[in-house]
């Protein structure tokens, strides 16, 4: 969905400098247990479909997802945090942490997804499909999209694995000294 960024022209503005199209999510307080439709999640320009165990987002050229597990998931949380960069994010519950981060730019971003997938991640492209959260499932969301500011391009859910990832392994290589 684009906004257009509407502020009254002044005089000196030159035509068309005052419009500039934006990205936006529109404000709605959602609790965790209003359960979300098809045409709520059609609104983000997602392709979602209805399956035996409810709503499944579909991934394609607009939208992807970058599953990460355990630590590094908790890591990844808190820089994009710590950075301003977070997005929607879905928990899946179970006994190790599992968070899928929705992101943009998969298209263009072919080395980042595979130093993401070196590192572990599991990227969802090219129609690849996961649940969505249900009221009182094992699949919840972290950050839902109408609280997210945007939705990060893969690059920066990359960035935030690589940073991870050495501050990690020079924590590690401390410890061994």
């Amino acid at each position: 969905m684009r906004v257009v960024n509407a502020r009254p022209p002044r005089e000196l503005d030159r035509p068309g400098e005052w419009e500039k199209t934006v990205p936006a999510t529109l404000p709605r307080t959602v609790s965790p247990a209003t359960p979300h439709t098809v045409q709520d999640y059609g609104r983000h320009g997602w392709t979602v479909t209805e399956a035996f165990d409810g709503l499944r987002l579909i991934t394609d050229e607009r939208i992807a997802a970058v599953e990460l597990t355990g630590p590094l998931a908790a890591g990844v949380r808190r820089y994009l945090r710590a950075n301003n960069l977070s997005g929607p994010v879905i928990e899946i519950r179970g006994a190790q942490r599992r968070e899928i981060h929705l992101v943009v730019g998969a298209g263009k971003a072919a080395r980042a997804i595979e130093m993401l997938r070196e590192a572990g991640a599991i990227v969802h492209t090219g129609g690849a499909s996961f649940p969505l959260p249900l009221a009182g499932g094992s699949v919840d969301w972290g950050i839902a999209p109408d609280e997210a500011r945007w939705v990060p391009p893969l690059v920066a859910i990359s960035a935030a694995v690589r940073a991870v990832s050495a501050r990690a392994l020079s924590r590690s290589g401390r410890l061994a000294c």
